[in-house]
């Protein structure tokens, strides 16, 4: 897509080569066994539903290392003892990154995450070909995400059913009124609002204040990036959005629960 962010592009680039790699490695009709004999999802949107419908607060909390944007973020860097800090501080879902060059994350990480919690996780990635999502359902993923800004429409369309067929849930995110319009004619009910601009990099909370107008009472929407303090929460919690994606605030704490807590549960 020609109005994709530069740094998306190149991500994107990379993802292909990727998958070339491991599709050399791991054929897609052994990825599809190893998929099959995994236990049942554990139910990512269900388990936010259920806390936005009573009005309280849906965090999904973060696993990530790095970013493009900002280097390593956390060199301690245990996903077992975050994830473990997360479910005793309250979170609804765990979010992994796994995307290795350019945010230093890896499979592993989600694995290690989810066996360690009973919470579901959803694959944080960039995905753009069915081969990924069929990888996450093996890895365990109980979710993935969908990035309209890397998508063609037909191709969100047709990642979306994949990852239906697969018994995934799908969260699909946007950052402007071009790409909410394609997400809201998918069946999904969570809807991720990005805060951050991926051109520059900005960070602005009227993101998701403009956006909010034109999406239905029946969805789920989840405010991603930019959440730094119990202000910007509560702020949320007025305009109605109770669903959450935070990392960074997280992984710069000494504790990640502990700073969970603090945000959303004092």
């Amino acid at each position: 897509m020609t109005s994709t962010p530069t740094i998306l592009r190149k991500i994107i680039q990379r993802k292909h080569e990727e998958i070339r790699e491991r599709q050399a490695q791991r054929s897609l009709e052994q990825l599809r066994a190893a998929a099959a004999a995994q236990a049942p999802c554990r139910g990512f949107e269900a388990a936010m539903a259920s806390r936005i419908e009573q009005r309280q607060a849906a965090v999904i909390a973060e696993i990530k290392k790095a970013s493009p944007s900002k280097g390593v973020i956390r060199e301690n860097f245990d996903p077992v003892a975050i994830a473990q800090s997360y479910e005793a501080a309250g979170a609804a879902c765990l979010s992994v990154l796994t995307d290795v060059d350019f945010f230093q994350g890896a499979d592993v990480y989600l694995q290690q995450a989810r066996a360690a919690t009973a919470l579901p996780v959803i694959r944080k990635d960039f995905i753009v070909d069915p081969y990924q999502i069929v990888e996450a359902r093996a890895l365990g993923a109980d979710c993935i995400l969908l990035i309209a800004a890397a998508l063609a429409p037909n191709q969100l369309h047709d990642l979306n059913q994949e990852a239906k067929a697969q018994g995934l849930d799908v969260l699909v995110e946007v950052h402007n009124e071009e790409e909410l319009v394609l997400a809201l004619e998918l069946p999904n009910r969570m809807v991720g609002i990005n805060n951050r601009d991926l051109h520059s990099f900005a960070v602005s909370l009227d993101t998701t204040y403009r956006l909010l107008e034109q999406i239905p009472a029946d969805k789920l929407v989840i405010t991603e990036s930019g959440i730094v303090s119990r202000d910007d929460v509560t702020a949320m919690n007025d305009k109605g959005v109770f669903g959450f994606l935070v990392g960074e605030s997280f992984m710069r704490a000494p504790s990640p629960g502990a700073k969970l807590a603090e945000l959303f549960f004092s």
